[in-house]
């Protein structure tokens, strides 16, 4: 209790709880609108909250962070059309609800499951920070530099069927981090005698470039979506009913979320899928699946939504972030040298407990507003796209140029923005490079330190946490492998089935002809050389 009175006291503060606010309802706004997002708020909004104290500046961002999923589930609901990147699930079984009349009904189940997959999650949090508290310290430089290249591992392996892209990705975002001047001895690297690449790429710049840059862009780029109006049918109280219905799928797909959420690299796509697969393998009528489903609904919603407190694990105990949005808010901390890890649970507990605690108000927050808004949030999810992309790339570049004053910056932003255009327009992930940039700049600072106390290879893994990670990388690393190699083996076997009967039976006759012509012509081949021997050798 005593944790919890200290972190009420830190968010005890006028611009403490404006900041909480206005997060939490503009995350909302945002989530609503397709083709916007959070990364794109926040990597706008990043600049602005550096001139904030750390409070209050995480605090703006986790309100967006923690609210924008809410929002998200009111265009993937009532249009089909999912606000933010993991409301796509929520379309399987929210749309064909709305088709039947049942919209406002299905909104208010996927308002009750974020909510209580939200809370459960916090409520862990809470309960286990004490224990975080006392595992973080045994953490030492080689243990985080371990996580760090864990974290990577993990996003590779996580974008299926993309693998040896997303890998090339990670690289580049690791040599990107690497431009300028070394932290140790301040040698230029991959400067090319350029003075504005002496101080480096700036995190910021690339975020803003490929995340809301190249978003503008697509934005201006595309047509105007049309949407028409659906009837809505149902209370907007039915849905508290329903959850309340069905406490073995919000609970498991909470558990889901959390669980997910504290592995780096992970997130929300694969907890929405484990619990997917998990409601619709345990429910009685799993045929209702991706037709209306309610327990589909609850599992896709109170997963995604219990990721975002979980995911402040690995970056507060550790400094390392699981994914590209809290990867963004570890900039905040280190503007304000406010350096994450174990020394902050060890020295700054109320600060990691005002965290949780802003989490827990901002749900409440967003919960009460969502319950009398949603016919308004409809209004701002009709936006046209080609105004929507104007508004992204003004305030971009504004916030760029803030940042130093520098015309170079916008230009290397406007850079940044193309390619990440491109990149979209290639369906190839972005995610990557910013983990690339961040977690390589960690792993460059921790091998140095650790490398001090090292002689040999194995003393590197010396320690029980520092082997285990070890052991779980190449696993990892090993089962992504044979993964591939039976899915090679298993296209190619497919491909042979598809042949025409006549061609496999040609192709088996071709190869057989051609075994038997090697195998005569390796025995004439022997019979020649022993006639060719003297009659004594032959005898």
């Amino acid at each position: 209790m005593d944790l919890i009175f200290a972190g009420l006291e830190v968010l005890y503060r006028w611009d403490v709880a404006l900041a909480l606010l206005v997060g939490s309802i503009g995350g909302v706004m945002i989530g609503a609108v397709p083709g916007v997002g959070p990364a794109v708020a926040i990597a706008i909004l990043l600049p602005a909250t550096f001139s904030m104290d750390p409070i209050v500046g995480l605090t703006l961002l986790l309100g967006i962070y923690g609210s924008s999923m809410y929002g998200g589930a009111i265009p993937a609901i009532l249009i089909n059309t999912p606000g933010t990147a993991v409301n796509a699930l929520t379309t399987y079984d929210g749309f064909p609800m709305t088709m039947r009349g049942e919209g406002r009904k299905a909104i208010s189940i996927a308002y009750t499951a974020s909510f209580v997959g939200a809370i459960i999650s916090i409520i862990c949090l809470i309960s286990l920070a004490p224990v975080l508290a006392k595992v973080a310290p045994m953490f030492g430089a080689r243990e985080i530099f371990l996580a760090a290249l864990l974290g990577l591992v993990l996003v590779v392996v996580s974008h299926r069927g993309q693998s040896a892209v997303a890998a090339a990705l990670a690289c580049l975002g690791i040599f990107i981090g690497t431009i300028g001047l070394e932290p140790v001895k301040y040698t230029k690297r991959y400067t090319f005698d350029q003075s504005w690449l002496a101080s480096g790429v700036d995190l910021i710049v690339v975020v803003l470039g490929l995340y809301a840059i190249s978003q503008a862009f697509v934005l201006m780029q595309g047509d105007d979506v049309k949407t028409r109006r659906v009837p809505l049918g149902g209370g907007m109280f039915q849905g508290i009913r329903e959850v309340a219905r069905h406490p073995r799928v919000t609970g498991a797909s909470s558990g889901f979320g959390v669980m997910m959420g504290i592995i780096p690299g992970v997130g929300e796509f694969t907890s929405q899928f484990l619990a997917y697969t998990y409601a619709q393998k345990t429910s009685k009528r799993p045929e209702d699946f991706g037709h209306g489903s309610v327990e589909g609904l609850i599992a896709s919603e109170s997963a995604n939504n219990s990721v975002p407190a979980a995911a402040m694990v690995p970056l507060l105990a550790l400094g390392i972030p699981g994914e590209e949005l809290t990867a963004m808010m570890l900039a905040v901390f280190y503007v304000h040298n406010v350096v994450p890890g174990p020394g902050l649970f060890q020295n700054q507990m109320d600060f990691v407990m005002a965290i949780y605690l802003a989490l827990l108000f901002l749900n409440i927050l967003v919960m009460v507003f969502l319950l009398f808004s949603t016919n308004a949030l409809m209004t701002v999810a009709r936006l046209p796209n080609r105004f929507l992309g104007v508004s992204i790339l003004t305030l971009s570049f504004v916030g760029i140029y803030s940042l130093r004053n520098s015309a170079t910056d916008c230009l290397m932003a406007a850079g940044f923005g193309l390619f990440g255009f491109i990149l979209k327009r290639l369906n190839l992930p972005i995610v990557p490079i910013i983990m690339g940039i961040v977690l390589g700049g960690i792993m460059e600072a921790k091998l140095r330190i650790a490398m001090a106390r090292v002689k040999t290879p194995f003393d590197f893994i010396d320690r029980p946490i520092a082997m285990a990670l070890f052991l779980f990388i190449i696993l990892i690393i090993v089962f992504q492998i044979r993964g591939a190699v039976i899915q090679a083996r298993r296209a190619k076997e497919a491909q042979w089935s598809t042949r025409p009967a006549s061609t496999r039976f040609g192709t088996f006759l071709s190869r057989r002809r051609d075994f038997v012509l090697t195998e005569r012509g390796k025995r004439l081949r022997a019979e020649r050389s022993i006639l060719s021997r003297p009659s004594t050798e032959r005898d």
